[in-house]
């Protein structure tokens, strides 16, 4: 469908023929913001080619956002997380300035992965959630899910005769984050196919998880020795180690407010 071209349009043919040109063009951004701008146009005196720019700039950035949204959805996230939530303050084992650098996302770009290893409450998940969160509004593919489920759908692909399709989705995003390993105990053959994902993405696509046991204590999760130091192998090589403690920041907080009110009550 083309639009007859037409002249000295009245300002409410104008206005219909912008609106029903964003439509076809699909430029929602553009559509409702076109008004307002061209009355800031004529106030400020704005050239041709700034009103121009400025209507396109305004459909760019809305573009973007709606991607990022588009990846965050995408990448499964239980809850919304953020760097800005966080209280650094409170559990000082996690340095700011760290966290900032990872935020910018090169570890991604170099395929390099995260460990955060601490105990329960203390900022893992968040930091995970946080950090997936910055790599998906870059222009990341992030996936996160729990090491159980992931190993859980492993042993249903292959069961069904779908692992290797399953192991290449789970390759192919640019960040895998798997939260809770270490919570429970894997099977050999769950443990197997975990090392085939790992395996696929090793320094091709980073890979970062968060567990409540050290590295050493991992034998109670992987009991096959020589497969849990492969496992380690491949999450730590040029790799980024955060250990949060052993203090609850959350179980902290949780008092402090309790106190607080006992004080004010």
């Amino acid at each position: 469908m083309t639009l007859p071209r037409q002249r000295n349009l009245t300002e409410q043919a104008a206005d219909a023929a912008i609106d029903n040109a964003c439509r076809l063009l699909r430029l929602p951004s553009i559509r409702n913001e076109f008004s307002d701008i061209a009355d800031g146009a004529i106030k400020e005196q704005m050239t041709y080619r700034g009103f121009l720019a400025e209507l396109l700039m305004i459909e760019c950035d809305d573009r973007g956002r709606r991607r990022s949204e588009r990846r965050i959805r995408a990448a499964g996230f239980p809850r919304e997380k953020s760097l800005r939530a966080f209280d650094f303050e409170a559990n000082p084992n996690i340095d700011a300035a760290t966290i900032h650098t990872l935020a910018s996302c090169e570890w991604i770009k170099k395929s390099q992965p995260l460990c955060l290893i601490g105990d329960s409450g203390t900022g893992k998940s968040h930091m995970l959630i946080a950090l997936g969160t910055e790599a998906a509004m870059k222009g990341y593919r992030v996936r996160y899910t729990l090491a159980t489920k992931l190993v859980n759908e492993l042993v249903e692909a292959a069961d069904e005769k779908q692992l290797n399709k399953t192991i290449a989705r789970y390759g192919r995003v640019d960040l895998l984050c798997v939260d809770e390993l270490g919570y429970m105990e894997l099977d050999r053959h769950g443990a197997e196919l975990l090392f085939q994902v790992l395996t696929e993405r090793e320094e091709k696509n980073s890979v970062a998880i968060a567990s409540n046991e050290s590295f050493g204590c991992w034998t109670k999760t992987f009991t096959d020795p020589r497969l849990c130091a492969a496992i380690v192998d491949r999450l730590t090589f040029n790799g980024t180690i955060i250990e949060t403690g052993t203090d609850s920041y959350r179980l902290a907080s949780t008092r402090a407010r309790a106190e607080g009110r006992a004080e004010t009550g």
